[in-house]
């Protein structure tokens, strides 16, 4: 988990060009606030991402807790960053307006702490579902479940929407579910 600090690549530029096509005007609050986060912390990490991801060796058993709060700040590359935002600008131009911006903020904040603990929840029960330790070593960043748990909420907001996963047709309600693990299965971390 190595990338180099402060340079301006291809999936930043993309971004940067979409969040213009939109209008910095036409983002809220809070959902601006996310993005400009994240791409600062992109360009200047606060520390290396081997310092900030989290996983249950670095979280529980050293007792390095602020990886709560750092690893869904940053990501591992360009693309990495790009896809995340992209989904964050879309979801908080359809959710902020909705729940208004104090409660969004609240919903964010929440999330983002909320899902390091379900993941080294979930890598635990590997560990002893599986017996294979290396799960408490695995690491990860980025911003995709606070996207989830945020996916799940617009699907609450907008029942009855069907999605395609994988080229099959799931419904909006399932389909988040069925993302999340197809995501870790081809890209863990």
């Amino acid at each position: 988990m190595q990338r180099r600090q402060g340079r301006v690549s291809a999936g930043l530029l993309l971004l940067l060009y979409q969040i213009f096509q939109v209008g910095i005007q036409n983002i809220p609050s809070v959902t601006l606030g996310v993005l400009v986060l994240n791409i600062f912390l992109f360009l200047n990490p606060v520390r290396p991402l081997s310092e900030v991801c989290i996983s249950i060796n670095e979280a529980i058993y050293k007792k390095n807790w602020q990886r709560l709060l750092l690893s869904p700040f940053h990501h591992a590359d360009d693309w990495h960053l790009y896809y995340n935002m992209i989904s964050m600008l879309w979801k908080g131009l359809m959710l902020e307006r909705r729940l208004k911006s104090i409660w969004f903020a609240y919903i964010i904040a929440v999330f983002s702490v909320l899902i390091g603990v379900v993941y080294m929840a979930l890598e635990f029960l590997l560990v002893r579902i599986l017996d294979d330790p290396s799960y408490e070593m695995r690491c990860a960043v980025g911003f995709s479940g606070v996207l989830f748990a945020l996916k799940v909420l617009n699907n609450h907001y907008n029942p009855g929407r069907v999605s395609s996963v994988l080229g099959l047709r799931i419904s909006s309600k399932y389909a988040c579910w069925v993302e999340l693990v197809a995501i870790h299965l081809i890209s863990p971390g």
